[in-house]
C-alpha cells in the first residue's frame, strides 16, 4: 500500500505531494518552506528518500535543494535541465526504488519546458499515480510560452504529444496528480475540478481531443499575461535558491513607517480592503493577506524594493511572510500589527476612501455625474464584455501608467473585488480621488449599465 498527501498553495494555485510507503516517501515539486513537507513526513513516519523536480518552475521558489540537504535525500532534477548545483540527473526511463513494491519512473513530457519530467509511481510494476507537474493538467496543460517565446509553438505542439504519451502509457484509473493548474498562471488555462484521472482526461483534455493544429492554435490565442516576478524564478531555481528565513521582521513604530514611505519603499496593508478603506497609512498599498498576495504583490513591486507589512495580527504578518519567501520576497525591512491609528504619527489622520456596488455607479451616471470609470481585468477578461466608456488599465501595468488615468473620481472595478482595491490603494496613494466598485462584475448589467464587447 502506498499513500499521498497532497500540500496545497492556494495564494500560488500549485500543489505539492509526498507519496511513499511505509518507511519511506519522496516530495515531488517541495514549496520553499519545507517545513511543512518535513512534518507531512514526520507524521507519517517516514523518512524523505527522494525529492523529484518535474521542470525548474518560473512561478515559484522551489524548496527542494534545501530539502534533500536537511533530509540526505538524492535530489532528482531533468537531466536536461541547466542547474548550478550538484543533483541526480534523471533522464526518461529512470527508477528508483521508493520502498518495498513502490518504484518512481522519470517519464519525459516537454511542453510546458523542453526538460519537463512526470513521474509514474508504480505499485507491484502497475502505474499507481502520475505526478505531471506543469505537463498534463486538470482539464488542460501547463503553458508553453514561459522559456523562450520562439519556442513557444514547438513547446506547444511537445505539450500535445506528451499527454498522449501519458494517456497512452497509463490506464484509465491511474490518478493524474498535476502541481499547477489550481489558479498558478503556469496552467495555459484554469482547471475545472479538484481530482482527476487519465481516462476522464482522455474525454476531457482538449490536448487528449483535437487535433494538434486545432489544439496549439486554440492554447496559443488563449494564453494570458504573464506575471513579471516570473522572470526571476526560473533563474533563481537554476542557481540554488538560499535557504529561507521565516524569523520575525523587527517592528515598525509609526516614525519609521513614516520615513519607509518616504523613502519610496512599499509599506503594504494585509488587512480586508473593506478595513482599509475605512481607514489606512497615507501612501500605503492594499494587498489582502486572504487574497493571491505573492502573485499581485510580486507582479506589481518594482523587484528588490523593500517592502514593510501592516497587519491586524502577528499571525498575519507570519503567513505573508511564508507566502512572500515562496515568490522571492524574503525579508520584509520591517512590520507593524494591531490598530492602524499607532501606526501613524500624533497629528496624523488616517486615509480613507469610498466603497460601492455598480448599482452606485449606475446611479451616478443616472444623474448625469461625469466619473471616470477604470476596469483594472486582464485583457482576457474585458474581451468578454466591459462597461461602455470604461478606461482600461490592466491592474498589473497600473503602477507604471497612473499618469493615463484621466482626470476626475476615478470608480475602479475588477471582476469581483480584490483586485478593485488594490487598484485604489495605488490610486489613493497617488492623490487621486478614488471609489472602489467592490462588487462581481455580473452585477454591471444587472444594475443597468451598458455592458459592451470591445
Amino acid at each position: 500500500m502506498f499513500f499521498v498527501d497532497t500540500l496545497e498553495f492556494e495564494g500560488l494555485g500549485n500543489r505539492s505531494y509526498l507519496v511513499g510507503g511505509p518507511r519511506a516517501a519522496v516530495a515531488v515539486d517541495p514549496p520553499r518552506d519545507v517545513d511543512q513537507v518535513i512534518a507531512a513526513a514526520a507524521k507519517r513516519g517516514v523518512c524523505i528518500a527522494y525529492v523529484a523536480e518535474t521542470h525548474v518552475h518560473n512561478d515559484y521558489i522551489t524548496g527542494g535543494l534545501e530539502l534533500a540537504r536537511i533530509t540526505g535525500a538524492s535530489y532528482l532534477v531533468p537531466a536536461a535541465a541547466h542547474v548550478s548545483f550538484a543533483r541526480t540527473p534523471v533522464a526518461d526511463g529512470d527508477t528508483v526504488t521508493v520502498d518495498e513494491g513502490l518504484v518512481l519512473r522519470a517519464l519525459a513530457t516537454p511542453g510546458h519546458t523542453p526538460h519537463h519530467t512526470s513521474y509514474v509511481l508504480e505499485e507491484d510494476g502497475r502505474g499507481a499515480a502520475a505526478f505531471t507537474g506543469g505537463s498534463l493538467l486538470i482539464g488542460t496543460v501547463g503553458r508553453p510560452d514561459l522559456v523562450e517565446p520562439r519556442l513557444t509553438e514547438e513547446l506547444a505542439r511537445a505539450q500535445h504529444a506528451s499527454a498522449h504519451r501519458l494517456a497512452d502509457e497509463l490506464d484509465d484509473e491511474v490518478p493524474v496528480l498535476p502541481t499547477h493548474g489550481f489558479g498558478s498562471f503556469c496552467s495555459s488555462s484554469q482547471a475545472e475540478g479538484d481530482a482527476t484521472t487519465i481516462g476522464r482526461e482522455r474525454t476531457a483534455n482538449d490536448a487528449l481531443t483535437l487535433d494538434v493544429d486545432t489544439f496549439v492554435a486554440e492554447m496559443l490565442a488563449g494564453l494570458d499575461d504573464v506575471p513579471a516576478y516570473y522572470a526571476h524564478m526560473g533563474p533563481a531555481n537554476a542557481a540554488g535558491p538560499a535557504p529561507v528565513d521565516l524569523t520575525p521582521p523587527g517592528r515598525a513604530d509609526a516614525g519609521e513607517i513614516a520615513a519607509r514611505l518616504a523613502a519610496g519603499e512599499w509599506v503594504v496593508d494585509l488587512r480586508s480592503r473593506t478595513a482599509f478603506a475605512e481607514g489606512h497609512v497615507a501612501g500605503s498599498f492594499n494587498f489582502e493577506g486572504d487574497g493571491k498576495l505573492a502573485t499581485y504583490l510580486a507582479w506589481l513591486i518594482p523587484w528588490g524594493k523593500p517592502v514593510t507589512l501592516l497587519a491586524d495580527t502577528p499571525e498575519r504578518i507570519a503567513d505573508a511572510q511564508r507566502e512572500l519567501a515562496r515568490v522571492g520576497i524574503d525579508r520584509p525591512a520591517a512590520a507593524a500589527t494591531g490598530d492602524p491609528a499607532a501606526w501613524i504619527r500624533e497629528g496624523e489622520r488616517l486615509a480613507s476612501f469610498p466603497r460601492a456596488r455598480f448599482a452606485d455607479l449606475a446611479e451616478v451616471r443616472g444623474r448625469g455625474e461625469e466619473v471616470v470609470v477604470l476596469d483594472v481585468r486582464r485583457d482576457s477578461e474585458r474581451a468578454a464584455g466591459h462597461v461602455e466608456g470604461a478606461v482600461h488599465v490592466p491592474v498589473h501595468e497600473l503602477y507604471g501608467r497612473l499618469d493615463e488615468v484621466p482626470s476626475g473620481t476615478v470608480w475602479v472595478h475588477c471582476a469581483g473585488g480584490m483586485r478593485a482595491a488594490i487598484a485604489a490603494s495605488l490610486l489613493d496613494a497617488a492623490g487621486r480621488a478614488v471609489v472602489a466598485v467592490d462588487d462581481g462584475f455580473d452585477a454591471a448589467r444587472e444594475a443597468g449599465l451598458t455592458v459592451t464587447r470591445p
